[in-house]
């Protein structure tokens, strides 16, 4: 393998929901382009840099100013035609470029043989990534609060619908109850603190995800012929879902708090990986053979707000 080729392709530990490509558009269709401003879900679960406005500073009107995204650990910059971007740059024993965008910023892996050069000419050629993402995550810093008030009559998502807390200390345990309306009751006494509530309520919204996962993994699992060694919950703080080329899926628990279409996206994507280990054309039209209109249920996860 050239070593331009390595420099930009991703490893098989890199892929993820959050590290999302953009879809191509049907066969037949232009191909698909990624969004110039990035509002996905995602990433993400939330936190998010410091806004680009900050860092700008006024200019003539005649030249056009560009956002600055800065990590904290930053011992490099470079400018890129979008961006200016300061990033943790660190030297690991590895056999490719990894870069990450977080909450941050940028952080930049290099093996000890890459020239600094090197390093820069990957990072160009994938500007339009790394803009899109430090763009997303200042827009979910920027996002309106979806924390829970953990108390008697608390309400919070789950599968689309809205449970709302009732503390009953006459009950063992967590219990979802559809009549006369959807209700979450939760052997506690009335007086209970907020951490007991959100910790038994978190409790039970874990439970149900695996039982979900479990369930739907199975489903799509069968439909893509693939084999699935391990299916286990995340709580990971950029990642909705991975896959591992061992057959391993990890799903974070959070995606009870969406719709069932949602949590068939994120794991029908994942399960795909298992087919293609990247985000190809191929690995879309594997997408698309089990979830012919995933676009909406992808685009609704990146509108998402993550309860907390």
């Amino acid at each position: 393998m050239s070593l331009s080729r390595r420099l930009n392709e991703p490893t098989a530990a890199q892929l993820s929901l959050w590290d999302d490509a953009a879809a191509p558009a049907a066969r037949g269709g232009e191909p698909g382009r990624e969004i110039e401003q990035v509002s996905e879900q995602a990433s993400e679960q939330a936190g998010g840099m410091r806004a680009p406005a900050q860092a700008e500073r006024a200019a003539p009107a005649a030249v056009a100013t560009v956002p600055c995204f800065r990590h904290p650990r930053a011992d490099r910059e470079i400018r890129l035609t979008r961006a200016v971007v300061g990033y943790e740059f660190t030297r690991a024993h590895r056999r490719s470029i990894g870069m990450v965008v977080g909450p941050e910023g940028l952080s930049v892996r290099a093996p000890r043989w890459v020239s600094l050069v090197d390093v820069e000419s990957a990072l160009r050629a994938k500007e339009r990534w790394i803009c899109n993402k430090l763009l997303e995550w200042h827009q979910r810093q920027q996002a309106p609060s979806a924390r829970i008030e953990w108390r008697n009559g608390a309400e919070l998502p789950f599968l689309g619908e809205t449970l709302r807390v009732v503390l009953d200390p006459t009950r063992t345990g967590v219990h979802r109850a559809l009549s006369p309306s959807p209700e979450l009751l939760v052997g506690l006494p009335h007086d209970a603190d907020a951490n007991q509530i959100r910790d038994g309520v978190q409790a039970w919204l874990q439970r149900q995800a695996r039982q979900l996962f479990e369930a739907r993994v199975a489903h799509y699992a069968g439909l893509l012929g693939v084999n699935v060694k391990r299916v286990s919950l995340s709580s990971a703080r950029t990642r909705w879902g991975s896959a591992s080329a061992d057959g391993s899926i990890r799903l974070h628990w959070r995606l009870v708090h969406f719709g069932p279409r949602v949590v068939d996206y994120v794991v029908a994507h994942e399960l795909a990986h298992l087919r293609e280990m990247n985000h190809s054309p191929r690995f879309w039209d594997v997408v698309r053979a089990v979830m012919p209109d995933f676009d909406e249920p992808r685009a609704a996860l990146r509108r998402m707000v993550v309860p907390d």
